[in-house]
């Protein structure tokens, strides 16, 4: 997706650490116009897949799956990062690393909101080592579920991430792959 390319170059940074700070318009402060291009981006290019439900993790996909969930038609789970109070019962939950904060999580469902043989679209903002995508997979084939892909909004392909979860037979479409990056410039694929 050329625009979201262009935004990045425009209103993105890069911060020390590989990281790509979009928060200016995608993580944190929100250009809803462009979300929901976003949105029906990921509509189209899924537009021969038969999706019930798209699942994400919280919080920064939360929004860019909103988007496109109001495209497609269809609702929106999200995986909460640890077990909250108001989470009861049978659970679904997947082990997660988080690279950005350099800790451990367990994602967690509730088993009611996903069930079996529903077809489930995994959205999230970024893919660079592909932990979280990787919990959201197991969460979904625990409810004995089938995902019919991945929408990112970033890939960072030279990272390992989308390479593996593509090795997998599953479908990851990202609407801006960054081949290269230093500390002052980013290439796009």
């Amino acid at each position: 997706m050329k625009a979201l390319e262009k935004k990045i170059l425009e209103e993105g940074s890069i911060l020390p650490g590989g990281i790509i700070k979009v928060n200016s318009f995608l993580n944190q402060n929100i250009d809803t116009f462009f979300l929901m291009e976003i949105g029906k981006e990921i509509a189209s290019i899924y537009s021969d897949e038969k999706i019930d439900k798209i699942l994400t993790i919280e919080s920064s996909g939360i929004a860019i799956a909103l988007a496109a969930a109001m495209q497609i038609g269809v609702p929106v789970l999200y995986a909460k990062k640890n077990k909250s109070s108001n989470i009861s019962g049978k659970v679904l939950s997947a082990p997660i690393h988080s690279y950005t904060y350099n800790k451990d999580y367990t994602a967690v469902v509730s088993a009611e909101f996903l069930k079996e043989g529903e077809r489930v679209l995994l959205v999230d903002d970024f893919l660079a080592k592909g932990a979280a995508l990787e919990g959201l997979i197991s969460i979904v084939q625990q409810a004995k579920a089938v995902v019919v892909g991945a929408a990112i909004a970033i890939e960072k392909g030279f990272q390992e991430g989308g390479k593996r979860i593509r090795e997998k037979g599953i479908r990851v479409e990202s609407l801006a792959v960054v081949e290269s990056m230093t500390d002052n410039s980013v290439t796009f694929k």
